[in-house]
């Protein structure tokens, strides 16, 4: 009979970069990508407005048989906060950002097409908003 022994340690992982693309939709109001460690991207969340307030999904897929499943997402709440947290702050200092430069470069780069929606699903999202 083998014992395995396993040694874990639990790793201090860091946001290093948030990038925003705005949206000007009712619900989805931007999409957003996430760095950590200045070594590992996950695109494709997206920032939604919930019925209470903004909150962070997760990038997913649609399944066959209709339902979702998350591409990506964290194992615990904290890591779940630290994400929500920065991609939310990040959000909230672009749209400082377009205040000052004008509404219409809001409306023409929320129209403009995004690398970072890929094929993901709002659908989805909008059932979220209602539980958030």
């Amino acid at each position: 009979m083998c014992q395995v022994s396993l040694n874990v340690r639990r790793l201090q992982v860091d946001i290093t970069e948030v990038r925003i693309t705005l949206r000007n939709e009712e619900k989805l109001k931007a999409f957003a990508s996430i760095t950590f460690d200045d070594c590992f991207v996950v695109r494709g969340l997206k920032v939604i407005n919930g019925s209470q307030g903004y909150f962070v999904s997760m990038p997913s897929r649609k399944r066959k048989d209709g339902s979702y499943q998350d591409v990506a997402h964290p194992i615990n709440n904290e890591m779940r906060k630290k994400i929500e947290d920065k991609v939310l702050d990040a959000f909230e200092n672009e749209l400082n950002k377009a205040g000052a430069a004008g509404a219409a470069t809001v409306a023409v780069k929320a129209s403009s097409p995004s690398e970072e929606e890929g094929d993901f699903d709002l659908e989805e999202d909008a059932g979220k908003a209602g539980q958030a």
